[in-house]
């Protein structure tokens, strides 16, 4: 393996670690990051690939992404509850004006974000 497929491949589990990091830390977006982890193992690595495609985790951001099928209702409302339960959690622990005001505009934002992603049946 290349030099160039190493720092690549380094790179993808970077944005994985941060991806998964990301599902529990309210300003960290997991869906970007777990698709450049895909794209840099698609690249460096066929067996890491092929691992984060079919993870329990992480394969179902990779397959709604590539076949463009949206997401559920009930995918929705738990990320949407869970973003304002963080963002609470952090604007009470930090207990300032400009972070209430930052957090409140990152919140409506992410909520108009998923709100108009395109909606499919529940799978459950």
């Amino acid at each position: 393996m290349n030099i160039k497929r190493k720092l690549v491949l380094a790179l993808g589990f970077i944005a994985l670690g941060l991806g998964t990091l990301g599902m529990v830390v309210p300003l960290l977006p997991t869906t970007p990051l777990v698709l450049l982890a895909a794209g840099c193992f698609s690249y460096s690595s066929d067996r890491f690939y092929e691992w984060v495609k079919k993870n329990r985790l992480f394969g179902p951001y990779i397959e709604n992404y590539r076949e463009q099928r949206g997401l559920t209702k009930t995918f929705k409302m738990r990320n949407i509850i869970l973003l304002w339960a963080s963002l609470a959690v952090s604007m009470f622990l930090l207990r300032t004006v400009w972070i209430y005001v930052l957090l409140s505009i990152v919140g409506v934002c992410v909520t108009t974000h998923l709100l108009m992603i395109k909606t499919r049946v529940d799978d459950e």
